[in-house]
């Protein structure tokens, strides 16, 4: 549903001024001819989608459904899927912008850096194969700074709507639900049909009737993802609907009591949410029944960019640092002197035994990938600039604070993947959107 705002539609239209006199369009003369060199496609609040955009990104995704061997949709069906993502992407990107998000090329470059190691390609050998695809480093760095600015607002918007009270959270630990926390992952695919809270009866019934057809056609051995990919409004359509690997307890309510008998490869019977309908479709199933977490006894030194030291020279402090304890300094006594975390400073930068999900992700990820007494490389985080020691670990059985902590964060993650499609829903609702005639 669009709204339509007089102050967004006067200021769409200075937009529109501007890009004709800032050369979008040919000047004309009696000599030349009218040029179009780009279009607006679509006008999303005070920013738009250009036609070029609308147009590389859908190339780019048929490419990406073809080399998966799914069939691609109709190619009006697919821009219509494209356009959809990039009016959120839009939306997003601008929150992000406006509260102050800012991407540092460090952060890109250890994402960049997890990508090579992912596909077990050194920096070198993965830069070429980005080049072999047709693509480019720039749009590269681009898209992963776009997609960090999303993450980021997506947790501050949706996680501040997410309230776990003390009571809700013993009502879980006490039921059967509960008492499976070391539950199996599931790697799932979805197909949703939104249904608005505002749609009619006439409204519901058509969107059902499509959910019908859309079963009829898997009973008749049409791919998944290919149906996934022309139908689904969830943001996972692209990718035919791929949800990934996902934790038994981490997927919402109706969905656990639709999986849990599933068997592989089976497609679920429709499932109805605040959200619409979802078809489920069980790809995988591994895991379960581990007693015991890896733990790890850290310390660190935190220092924060501010107005008199910048971020090169953070870095470059945290480079002498970690040079002076692997020289034989005694890392409490630099960390008490340096670091900038009140909570660990006093105590030598001792940060105790953890627990899964206590620390930020790329915290963890530092603690599980050095060895036993190596000073980290400088990482950043979003409270600042970090080298980080792991002085012991251990394999420790569930403690009742494990429990508890794991438990929350699994009832958080639930309401947030809730939560995330409501959210989107409304953002796009609140928003001015003019989409133009597509080419």
């Amino acid at each position: 549903m669009n709204h339509w705002k007089t102050s967004k539609s006067s200021f769409a239209s200075g937009i529109l001024m501007t890009l004709v006199l800032s050369g979008l369009l040919l000047p004309l003369n009696s000599s030349a001819d009218v040029a179009l060199l780009d279009r607006v496609v679509v006008i999303v609040d005070d920013d738009v989608v250009l036609q070029s955009e609308l147009n590389q990104r859908t190339a780019a995704i048929y490419k990406q459904i073809q080399q998966s061997g799914t069939q691609a949709p109709a190619l009006d069906i697919l821009q219509k899927q494209v356009l959809e993502r990039l009016i959120s992407e839009r939306l997003q990107l601008n929150m992000g912008y406006n509260a102050g998000i800012r991407i540092s090329d460090e952060e890109i470059n250890q994402t960049l850096a997890r990508m090579a190691a992912g596909n077990n390609l050194t920096m070198e050998q993965y830069v070429a194969q980005i080049h072999a695809d047709g693509s480019n480093m720039a749009t590269v760095r681009r898209e992963i700074a776009n997609e960090i600015t999303i993450m980021h607002v997506q947790q501050g918007r949706v996680m501040r709507r997410i309230h776990i009270s003390e009571q809700e959270l013993n009502n879980f630990l006490n039921s059967e639900e509960g008492k499976l926390v070391t539950s199996p992952d599931v790697r799932l695919g979805q197909i949703l049909l939104s249904v608005s809270s505002t749609s009619s009866v006439d409204e519901t019934a058509a969107v059902r009737s499509k959910l019908d057809d859309i079963i009829k056609q898997i009973d008749e051995g049409t791919d998944f993802r290919q149906l996934a990919i022309a139908n689904s409004d969830d943001q996972s359509a692209l990718e035919g609907g791929d949800l990934g690997w996902r934790k038994m307890l981490q997927l919402p309510s109706v969905f656990i009591e639709a999986v849990e008998d599933m068997q592989v490869d089976e497609v679920s019977q429709p499932i109805r949410s605040g959200a619409g309908f979802h078809l489920l479709k069980l790809y995988d199933r591994r895991g379960g029944g581990e007693k015991l977490v890896e733990q790890h006894f850290a310390r660190h030194i935190l220092l924060k960019p501010n107005q008199i030291r910048d971020q090169a020279a953070t870095i470059e402090l945290l480079e002498d640092l970690r040079q002076k304890i692997n020289d034989g300094e005694d890392f409490a006594s630099i960390s008490k002197q340096y670091s900038e975390d009140p909570g660990s400073a006093l105590k030598g930068g001792e940060l105790g035994w953890s627990t899964p999900g206590m620390f930020v992700p790329e915290f963890e990820e530092t603690m599980g990938s050095i060895a036993v007494n190596e000073i980290s490389e400088p990482f950043q985080s979003q409270f600042g600039w970090h080298i980080l020691q792991v002085t012991d670990r251990r394999m420790q059985d569930f403690s009742d604070e494990i429990l508890r902590n794991g438990a929350e964060n699994l009832l958080r993650q639930r309401k947030f993947t809730e939560e995330l499609q409501v959210w989107l829903q409304e953002i796009r609702d609140e928003a001015f959107i003019e989409i133009k005639e597509i080419k």
